[in-house]
């Protein structure tokens, strides 16, 4: 096959049938929609051109850079086309916390613009969020840049409607069940589009991460109010997935059908599993299930270790998912209102877990910053702090605070939650430092 540019070979993609040995359904046939071989890597990869390619012309008369908010795909592929049509892309974005990422957008020559993280506990009314960002610089600055919106665009569900969803029902006709994970939301929404004009009663899952845990490319059900193009009358249900359930899932596909797709796509395969399993006998009839296989598992090689270390010789660690409700409950929290007076008196190692451009900005007097993932393997792999100490934990909201307190906790450490986080501090008008 012979290509004059690098957007020819975007889309088109195959359809692989999940053997049943590896399924264990005997009446639903599982296909993957194999949507990492687009040449950027990615689901994604149809959306950036089709979001750029009926202005690009224009672009390039304006000498415009690329404008989006995006810590992964998205930003890949814009940034691939960009490249290849002589166009510079920023993106700006709360956080891109998987290290290979950032990386490769670095390599690939991305402007990126990191917001002071508050991704952690997202809240609707922050005038901060990037998108708001965004919308900022625009409004200043309109004229050097061309914004994609892949929030908001309606031609991120028309091309999954037009292409995505097309291909699936030209290669199997019609489909029950479609299995995506709620980002945008575009190319579940789109797909599903298409494939309920073939049947009417398709029932579309929606997957989400659980909540306070991160899945790349995967939203917290409490963050899709960021998103415009998300319609909950879609679907027929909403799964919930956490970290350590979507690598199982991955690691399946990878060493059983030779898929090397990221956590995603196993954040994707665990749901269809967990719902199909339940009625797999009490099917009448043979039926079709589709899920996406969204990008590749090697730009995921820090966040894979970090949560599965025992794959390479590392001991498994006990993380947050293993916490039970009791001993969530037994954390003991201190109040914004009382905050003050018990850290004079008791003195203790304040560790701030939000992002340094976070806490460089506005911190708690006193406390030291240890941001969120590498909290995360300190507190999983050792003891980070003498047990001879009192210490007390501080996020955004006070939710993921309590959790590393309570393994803490696990550990025989005297371990305390600052309620409400700093976000209360600052509500309370409580003194705040910058660097």
């Amino acid at each position: 096959m012979k290509v004059d540019s690098i957007t020819e070979l975007i889309g088109d993609t195959p359809l692989l049938k999940i053997d049943e040995e590896v399924t264990d359904l005997e009446n639903v046939d599982v296909y993957v929609k194999l949507e990492y071989q687009s040449p950027f890597g990615s689901i994604k990869d149809r959306v950036a051109w089709e979001l750029i390619k009926d202005d690009i012309e224009e672009i390039k008369e304006k000498n415009q850079t690329l404008l989006e908010s995006s810590s992964g795909n998205t930003a890949k592929a814009i940034q691939g086309i960009a490249g290849a049509n002589g166009l510079d892309f920023k993106t700006i974005t709360n956080r891109i916390k998987v290290d290979e990422v950032k990386d490769i957008l670095i390599t690939m020559g991305t402007e990126i613009e990191e917001l002071p993280g508050k991704s952690e506990c997202p809240d609707p009314n922050d005038p901060d969020d990037p998108l708001t960002h965004l919308d900022r610089l625009m409004a200043r600055e309109g004229d050097k840049y061309f914004r994609t919106g892949q929030y908001t665009n309606e031609k991120n569900t028309q091309v999954h409607r037009d292409q995505t969803g097309q291909e699936i029902l030209d290669d199997l006709g019609k489909v029950h069940y479609l299995f995506g994970g709620l980002g945008t939301t575009g190319s579940t929404k789109g797909t599903a589009q298409k494939l309920k004009e073939e049947n009417p009663e398709l029932e579309v899952t929606g997957i989400v991460s659980s909540q306070d845990d991160f899945i790349p490319g995967i939203r917290t059900a409490n963050e899709m109010w960021e998103v415009g193009l998300y319609e909950k009358e879609l679907y027929s249900d909403r799964a919930v997935v956490d970290s350590k359930d979507a690598l199982e899932g991955m690691l399946t596909l990878i060493r059983e059908c030779g898929v090397l797709a990221g956590p995603t796509t196993g954040a994707n395969y665990i749901a269809l599993k967990r719902k199909l399993s339940k009625i797999d006998q009490e099917l009448e009839e043979q039926r079709t299930a589709v899920f996406f296989g969204c990008d590749r598992f090697e730009h995921y090689r820090s966040y894979i270790k970090e949560r599965k270390p025992e794959i390479f010789g590392g001991e498994e660690r006990e993380g947050t998912e293993t916490l039970t409700d009791e001993e969530l409950e037994q954390v003991p929290e201190i109040s914004v209102e009382d905050a003050e007076e018990w850290i004079e008196e008791e003195n203790p190692v304040i560790v701030d877990s939000r992002s340094n451009p976070a806490y460089q900005m506005a911190h708690i007097p006193g406390s030291i910053n240890i941001p969120e993932e590498k909290l995360k393997e300190l507190v999983e792999t050792g003891k980070p702090f003498s047990q001879n100490q009192t210490v007390l934990l501080v996020c955004p909201g006070g939710r993921k605070s309590k959790k590393f307190a309570a393994l803490l906790q696990r550990e025989g450490f005297e371990a305390y939650s600052l309620k409400e986080g700093v976000t209360g501090w600052r509500n309370q008008d409580k003194k705040l430092l910058d660097a």
